[in-house]
């Protein structure tokens, strides 16, 4: 494994893993992440898991860049020998009519029924691989092949929050109103940023996610328990 550190200025340092997307590189990514905070690494302020690298931020009134570089190289040569227990949501997501408007589109250009595309995308284990974008946006993979597009030709300008979205072999869910190029095949009622709770965003990396379809029925009801405060997103604990 080749790994590079990279400064980020003064109080931030980069630890890449590699030069593509892909779970194993992520799974290192995370395990890095994990070990840090197991340890409580004096001086680290904060951790930022991405595709292929975490961004550390540090006080250096604790602890020198070279100083925490060694500490890094030591706790990349141990490895996580113990199954890691992870968050899996199951999320609800209307993929009828008004609420995707690009399902009929992304079915002909992959050359399935519109029920395909959403047995295929509800049927798959999807993996957090990093937040970014805007407050709360999950980028998740990984598509199954029959689904992998490139980005609209045309972006829109305005995307509803809740919507559910493809792209290259990522799928993802728009938190908040915001432009957007992805194919839009579906929509969730629940919030996935708020505010008022002391982690705002729903997930984070390394969590796991499961799309359950809803009729229009269904997603109306859960809106209105959502708006009440009175839904919560159903999550269980799994082993990888």
């Amino acid at each position: 494994m080749t790994v590079q550190f990279l400064s980020a200025g003064d109080t931030a340092m980069v630890v890449q893993f590699g030069e593509v997307i892909d779970r194993v590189l992520s799974d290192q990514v995370l395990a890095l992440s994990r070990r840090i905070r197991a340890l409580n690494v004096p001086g680290v302020v904060d951790l930022v898991p991405t595709f292929r690298s975490l961004l550390i931020n540090y006080d250096p009134t604790q602890v020198r860049g070279a100083q925490l570089q060694e500490t890094l190289k030591g706790l990349l040569e141990s490895e996580d020998t113990e199954p890691q227990a992870v968050r899996q949501w199951s999320v609800p997501v209307c993929y009828d009519g008004e609420y995707a408007p690009d399902l009929q589109e992304v079915a002909q250009t992959a050359g399935l029924t519109t029920d395909q595309v959403v047995q295929l995308h509800a049927d798959t284990q999807f993996h957090v691989y990093m937040i970014g974008f805007v407050p709360g946006y999950p980028y998740m993979g990984d598509l199954p092949k029959q689904l992998v597009l490139p980005r609209r030709s045309n972006p829109r300008t305005r995307v509803p929050p809740g919507s559910v979205a493809i792209a290259s072999t990522m799928t993802a869910v728009y938190p908040i109103e915001s432009p957007g190029g992805w194919h839009l095949i579906g929509a969730t009622p629940i919030r996935l940023f708020d505010t008022r709770h002391e982690a705002p965003a729903l997930f984070k990396p390394g969590d796991k996610v499961r799309f359950k379809p809803v009729d229009s029925n269904e997603y109306q009801r859960i809106r209105d328990a959502v708006a009440a405060d009175e839904y919560e997103v159903k999550c269980e604990e799994v082993t990888v």
